[in-house]
């Protein structure tokens, strides 16, 4: 079944919006609600929207990357997150804050191991539940 002009157009600026929205998600995370698993929700949804309109075969080809490695890859970014922290000293999966460019007057920019292991977590949302959805689409 071959899905209309009007929505294949659609969903090319829908998945960018989609996109878009999804890392805007993760990185507001930390302080307010959002996060990895939102975000990754949201950006799969993108995916799933593009696979309806254009089929599971253009939708590989525009994530490039098999959602089951995009899963794993984000596993071993959450893990390594958290074993950043066992290698300084601290417990498994404390947070950890590196303040980029810090001087007497302000804190510099603070990068910490919590935003990685939330990008770990988006990843594996998102591979996880692109893989489930592009399987089922494939069977019918």
């Amino acid at each position: 079944m071959r899905s209309s002009l009007i929505v294949q157009a659609a969903t090319r600026l829908l998945v960018g919006l989609l996109l878009l929205f999804s890392i805007w998600m993760l990185l507001r995370g930390h302080n307010e609600p959002g996060g990895g698993f939102i975000g990754g929700l949201v950006g799969s949804t993108g995916f799933i929207l593009y696979a309806i309109a254009h089929g599971c075969r253009a939708a590989r080809e525009a994530l490039r990357i098999e959602p089951q490695t995009i899963a794993v890859l984000g596993l071993g970014i959450a893990l390594a997150a958290g074993a950043f922290a066992y290698l300084a000293g601290e417990q498994l999966f404390t947070g950890q804050w590196l303040f980029l460019g810090r001087t007497e007057e302000n804190y510099g920019v603070p990068l910490s191991n919590i935003l990685v292991f939330d990008i770990g977590v988006y990843l594996v949302v998102m591979g996880s539940v692109l893989t489930l959805v592009l399987a089922l689409e494939e069977e019918v």
